[in-house]
């Protein structure tokens, strides 16, 4: 009988946005997301290159085993011997498949034992033997260096998931992104212990399925021309944008989720969101007009009409999908469907007369029933956005609460499944840091604590709470043109989710948990993901008393004052205000056990006279957007921060007793942005005093006019433009306010950066 220390947990959920400082090193391993029970044993095991892992539970258990041998050879050259044979007696890994044994959890549930003579990992189901197997590799990977032989303390782990829905949404209509890619986000989230990926296909900006009785649905529904410079090539043509998923390659992208034991839940949004597919049938539409597939970000006007056909069209677009996908659930969206046509339709209103229904959101619920029906007939499950629930909805159809957690509480209080997935608790599209160079996005930062204080059952009663599913995180693609900004958005945000959604409530602890994403950063960097460094880079903020450092884990931090990098002897910040001497810069980094765990910041020596555009403030910030330059074609792009309603910024307390000069880098962009009925909200610009406009420069906004730079030269240039105008003299601090004159709202001016300069 094995021999157990137990290693008393008091877990605290520190989960505010200004957390402790993690505490010093455990013997805990790092784990995430962290099991429901740990015991810590006494000694430890050495698994050795070559080592025997026994696989006892027929094929589906041999194929986890030999996939987690494939990993562990990747990740650290360390090989294992897989042998289906049991009983040998020698062998260094075990890993069984027990579905009659009650003492193994059940379900996504394992055991995992570590002691001096080997490792055993038992489950009752396969998913439950893959999730073991994600933990494993966890303990032989505290760093990706190749070995030869892994040293792996003795431990007991019996583990479950707190909820069955643990997940995140990939916007692949607005982006598309290449098969490659989503198989490795999908072995991403595998690897978290998500256990969902659902999959957004289809939107205003492009059908990204195959679709084989309707062909023109990829042939022309699936491209695009960008809206502004991006939308012509160097020779003067239009720039064809986009892509689609075969079917070929969607079984393939399925199967290789299956192997992962994560279901793919496809949505194909309706009866809004279809303007690609209308630009494709435009007989699908419920006005005369024939669209483009758009260009354009935001709420669109085009929707289906209700004609019987269009009923036939899109249940046979459901028919391909599930042929396509296994998923219990499918997704039919049924998110800010504008009713303006419907009610301009002379057609649909005589079919909502005929159905006797009271208005547009009943005539909705219809829709959503059609297909409802549709679906459970070939024996699945309809899930929607929480509009679906404003016309109707039937009792068995799972609703996904996105407009805040209102619809979700008042889903499950009903009695409907509920997958909990609010904006903008979970919404992956809001930045992480309101650093300079995070990319584009919704600045309302979503922090990293923030998405690890996150509770998919709060303000719910018992009762209510037992209809949820679970969460997932959405990552809504409008900001994300590349791969690279998908990842950094995503990771380690899916993490801190990741622990939410799997750990106990009481065992969630922010301090271990940012000592334990430590060595997953370093597993991404091997794995080529984008991961964000946000939460651990040091930020600089200047203060009457200096310049105080600080990072979102609350980590401690190393700096210099000479230029030189920081290490193990730099001076460690004490909290409180540095004052360094004149053209200094500061360098800084965060550190945790010993080594570096966030990339080296800097402040420059210029930084007091220098703005950057996130570091500006919006004059009104009514709809304020991180928004990428759509020029150059190739290379890095500028990100600016702007207010799409009143582009206007301010620079508080400005230094100007040596500013002579003052130089702005601008950009224009397209406005191709759907603002609905909120167009009426835009701030009309300053009358322009030459046709392309200028860059107003004044002390204060209604101040005195400071200087006036001419957009001529800007206005041929699609990527940033730098301007320079001489400054009358002025002492003191003063709070300069910029805006751009012009006519109309199109193209959008914005500011990268703003510097005060000396005399030349």
């Amino acid at each position: 009988m094995r021999r157990w220390s137990v290693f008393a947990l008091l877990f605290v959920a520190a989960c505010s946005s200004n957390p402790p400082v993690p505490r010093a090193p455990s013997v805990l391993p790092a784990l995430l997301p962290w099991p429901a029970q740990l015991e810590v044993g006494r000694g430890r095991y050495v698994l050795r290159d070559g080592a025997r892992l026994e696989v006892a539970g027929g094929d589906e258990a041999l194929a986890i085993a030999r996939g987690f041998a494939a990993r562990v050879a990747r990740d650290r050259g360390l090989q294992l011997d897989v042998a289906a044979q049991a009983g040998a007696g020698d062998a260094a890994v075990v890993l069984a498949l027990r579905p009659g044994d009650a003492t193994v959890p059940e379900g996504e549930g394992y055991r995992l034992v570590v002691d001096r003579t080997h490792i055993e990992l038992a489950a009752r189901e396969p998913r439950g033997l893959f999730r073991g197997t994600t933990t494993l590799w966890q303990l032989l990977t505290p760093e990706m260096s190749p070995a030869r032989a892994i040293e792996v303390s003795a431990v007991r782990i019996e583990d479950r998931p707190r909820f069955a829905w643990r997940g995140a949404m990939l916007d692949s209509a607005r982006h598309f992104q290449p098969p490659e890619f989503v198989k490795r986000f999908i072995d991403e989230l595998a690897l978290a212990k998500l256990d969902t990926f659902h999959w957004h296909l289809t939107d205003d900006q492009g059908w990204r399925i195959e679709i084989k009785r309707h062909p023109r649905l990829t042939e022309v529904g699936a491209w695009r021309r960008p809206a502004g410079a991006a939308g012509t090539d160097a020779a003067g043509k239009p720039v064809r944008y986009g892509g689609y998923y075969t079917q070929d390659e969607i079984r393939d992208i399925v199967r290789y989720a299956a192997e992962r034991y994560v279901t793919i839940v496809p949505e194909i949004d309706m009866p809004g969101h279809m303007q690609a597919a209308i630009a494709a049938y435009p007989e699908l539409g419920a006005s005369a007009d024939e669209p483009v597939v758009s260009p354009d970000w935001g709420v669109h006007g085009y929707i289906l009409n209700v004609d019987e056909p269009t009923i036939a069209f899109m249940q046979d677009v459901l028919d391909e999908v599930i042929e396509l996908f296994p998923s219990t659930y499918i997704h039919v969206g049924g998110d800010e469907a504008v009713k303006d046509q419907w009610k301009a339709s002379s057609r649909v209103q005589a079919r909502m007369r005929e159905l006797g229904l009271a208005d547009e959101n009943a005539l909705q619920g219809w829709f959503i029933a059609r297909m409802q029906q549709h679906l459970a007939a070939r024996g699945r499950k309809l899930i929607g956005w929480d509009e679906i629930l404003e016309g109707g909805v039937p009792a068995d159809a799972a609703v996904m609460s996105w407009r805040g957690t209102k619809g979700g509480i008042e889903a499950a209080n009903a009695g409907h499944p509920v997958v909990m997935a609010p904006s903008p608790d979970l919404y992956f599209d809001h930045l992480q840091s309101d650093a300079a160079d995070e990319p584009s996005g919704r600045p309302d930062l979503r922090t990293l604590a923030d998405i690890y204080a996150f509770d998919a059952t709060a303000g719910m009663d018992a009762a209510a709470a037992a209809h949820v599913l679970g969460a997932q995180a959405n990552l809504w693609s409008e900001h994300m043109r590349t791969t690279a900004m998908v990842e950094h958005a995503a990771f380690p945000r899916l993490a801190a989710l990741a622990e939410a959604l799997w750990s106990p409530r009481e065992a969630r602890d922010w301090s271990r948990f940012v000592a334990r994403l430590v060595p997953q950063m370093e597993r991404w960097r091997a794995h080529g993901v984008a991961a964000a460094q946000s939460a651990f880079e040091v930020r600089f903020t200047d203060t009457a008393q200096g310049i105080v450092l600080s990072n979102q884990a609350g980590l401690p931090m190393r700096y210099t004052l000479d230029g030189r990098a920081p290490d193990v002897h730099a001076a460690i910040d004490a909290g409180g205000a540095l004052t360094p001497p004149a053209g200094a810069t500061i360098r800084a980094a965060t550190w945790l056990d010993g080594r570096r765990a966030g990339d080296i910041t800097e402040r420059r020596a210029d930084a007091a006279h220098r703005r950057a555009s996130s570091e500006l403030a919006q004059c009104s910030g009514k709809l304020v957007l991180r928004i990428e330059d759509d020029a150059p074609t190739p290379g890095p792009r500028a990100f600016y921060d702007v207010d799409l309603f009143d582009p206007c910024w301010t620079w508080a307390r400005a230094p100007l007793d040596d500013a002579a000069r003052i130089r702005v880098a601008v950009g224009q962009l397209p406005y191709n942005f759907q603002l609905y009925k909120d167009v009426a909200n835009i701030v009309p610009r300053p009358a322009p005093s030459t046709p392309a406009g200028e860059l107003l420069v004044r002390d204060g906004c209604a101040g005195m006019l400071l200087a006036s730079l001419p957009l001529d030269r800007a206005r041929m240039n699609p990527a940033v433009s730098v301007l320079e105008a001489e400054l009358p003299p002025r002492s003191g601090a003063h709070d300069l306010c910029f805006v751009f004159s012009g006519e109309g709202h199109d193209p959008l001016w914005a500011i990268d950066t703003v510097e005060l300069l000396p005399p030349r």
